[in-house]
């Protein structure tokens, strides 16, 4: 484990913050966003290469967890990890997930039950891990950032697996924030539309991959993919005090698909 030095300043000095699926991506961008900010960072991820590129290109403060948040006990320790490093935690942004493209007739029931692990019931772990450490601690409350998708609020095609697992982030989110509101947790949840992770940069060299990209981005209004950055700044907004008074919302940050 590597651990720098945190920024001063910033909308979220002080607090500390959980980011699951912090090696790449959405996660990753969500991570330096928030050193920047002024968090104290534990990144976890089942990738130890990634987290490790990770420490050593970050500035701020950061520790990481190497686990699966699939598993229950690996889901307890990187929450666990905040609390006895930092002394509290803040901030989750349930953020990890698996994201295959394919058609209900292609999937296999194991590729069912791979992404509802990982996307599902890794939200579930990590959400109730955190929210008992955030009603344990000495100043109550935090506030959770789900990830979820414009394929967990609307239908798209060859999205058969992953995009079912994306409406439970956004149910998941709704019925958290009305359950814990009144003892001062927030949870919320983004939903991206498509956005250029490495992930999704691998696919122009797969079979079809340039033209599912291609019309992917017609069906954007602004007519591009998303910035992981971009999508960090909303995720450091409702983990923010900016948004207070804000709970139970999926905020969309999808370039207008969802508008149409």
């Amino acid at each position: 484990m590597t651990i720098a030095s945190a920024t001063d300043g910033g909308r979220l000095a002080g607090r500390t913050a959980v980011v699951t699926g912090a090696a790449s991506g959405i996660g990753r961008a969500v991570a330096e966003r928030f050193v920047r900010e002024g968090a104290s960072v534990v990144a976890t991820d089942i990738d130890e290469a990634g987290l490790d590129r990770l420490v050593r290109q970050l500035p701020g403060a950061v520790s990481t967890v190497v686990g699966d948040v699939a598993r229950d006990e690996d889901a307890r320790r990187m929450v666990e990890a905040a609390v006895e490093r930092h002394g509290r935690l803040d901030v989750l942004v349930a953020n990890a997930g698996v994201i295959p493209l394919m058609e209900i007739t292609e999937a296999t029931a194991e590729d069912w039950d791979r992404v509802m692990a990982v996307d599902g019931r890794g939200m579930f772990l990590t959400c109730k891990y955190a929210i008992r450490a955030m009603t344990a601690q000495d100043r109550p409350g935090g506030s959770i950032v789900c990830l979820s998708s414009i394929s967990g609020e609307a239908g798209q095609r060859g999205q058969a697996v992953y995009g079912p697992a994306k409406f439970v982030a956004s149910g998941l989110t709704k019925h958290l924030a009305v359950e814990w509101a009144d003892r001062g947790i927030r949870v919320n949840a983004v939903a991206p539309g498509t956005t250029a992770t490495e992930r999704v940069a691998r696919l122009r060299d797969e079979p079809g991959g340039p033209e599912y990209l291609a019309a992917i981005e017609r069906l954007h209004p602004m007519r591009r993919l998303g910035d992981p950055a971009e999508v960090a700044a909303a995720v450091l907004f409702l983990a923010s005090d900016e948004a207070s008074f804000v709970t139970g919302v999926v905020l969309p940050v999808d370039g207008g698909y969802l508008a149409q």
